[in-house]
């Protein structure tokens, strides 16, 4: 116990014994202290759009949405039928890179079962 309070008063009071924040002559010496904060901007955000077409079925776009973006079937199919009727749908918001890896994959999987749907990505 003693050892600690050796350690504290050490703390509070300089070489000399007087209090850090005090001179000589006991008056208080105040510093201020400045941090300069830097802040890392954000990256960009984008869009995954997906985009219609009259010969993709819409059964296969909800599978694609679902195991692309991870959507829930309900999800998935609120999406689709945006789509459908409106010509687009933004399937969710990422970084460049994640954006353009989905744009990919939406492709690739539609190219594979020889579909037309389009995928592409925009700036937020």
């Amino acid at each position: 116990m003693a050892d600690f309070v050796r350690k504290i008063s050490a703390r509070i009071t300089d070489g000399d014994g007087n209090d850090s924040g005090r001179n000589g002559d006991g008056d208080t010496v105040t510093e201020r202290k400045t941090r300069t904060k830097s802040k890392t901007a954000k990256p960009p955000l984008y869009k995954v759009i997906l985009l219609n077409d009259d010969y993709t079925p819409m059964d296969f776009v909800v599978v694609v949405l679902q195991t692309v973006f991870g959507m829930s079937r309900e999800k998935a199919t609120l999406v689709m039928l945006q789509v459908h009727r409106e010509g687009m749908g933004v399937c969710g918001t990422f970084t460049r890179e994640v954006a353009a890896a989905k744009v990919e994959q939406v492709i690739d999987i539609a190219r594979k079962h020889q579909h037309p749907l389009q995928c592409t990505m925009e700036e937020t």
